[in-house]
């Protein structure tokens, strides 16, 4: 028998997360080959942009895994959009990845109403679409070979 449970649990979530984690490396020979090397632990990957009153302007929030960077959020406030701030953080975010961290290679999701003309021109190519994700809005998935 058992009790089921609908709560937020952050102790039990990490330790699921660890018990995953440990079911996939025992399955990849890929995962189980990075065990315990820094390659296999997400590092965050955090790019900001000041204006000079020290306001956020933009900010790209991501991680690198192995030989990924993934591309979380990526923002830009109204006013400083069009002027390729945006571009120069996803530019400095992958130079990161690739020079301190080994990565080969970047993948991000944006929305339909967001970004996915943007991320095109950055040299990002559709791997995949949710359709209706949420209602009426479809989904990209991106990715992109890093030098």
């Amino acid at each position: 028998m058992f009790r089921i449970e609908a709560e937020v649990d952050k102790d039990r979530r990490d330790l699921l997360l660890s018990r995953l984690r440990d079911t996939n490396t025992a399955a990849s020979p890929v995962l189980a080959a990075l065990r315990g090397t820094p390659g296999e632990r997400e590092a965050p990957l955090h790019v900001w942009a000041l204006d000079t009153a020290g306001n956020l302007a933009a900010g790209l929030v991501g991680h690198t895994w192995t030989t990924w960077l993934h591309v979380s959020y990526l923002w830009v406030d109204a006013v400083h959009r069009g002027t390729g701030l945006g571009s120069r953080l996803l530019t400095e975010a992958e130079r990161i990845a690739t020079t301190d961290r080994g990565c080969t290679a970047s993948r991000l999701e944006t929305w339909d109403f967001q970004a996915p003309g943007f991320y095109r021109r950055q040299g990002y190519e559709v791997v995949g679409t949710i359709p209706d994700y949420p209602p009426g809005v479809t989904e990209y998935i991106l990715t992109k070979q890093l030098p």
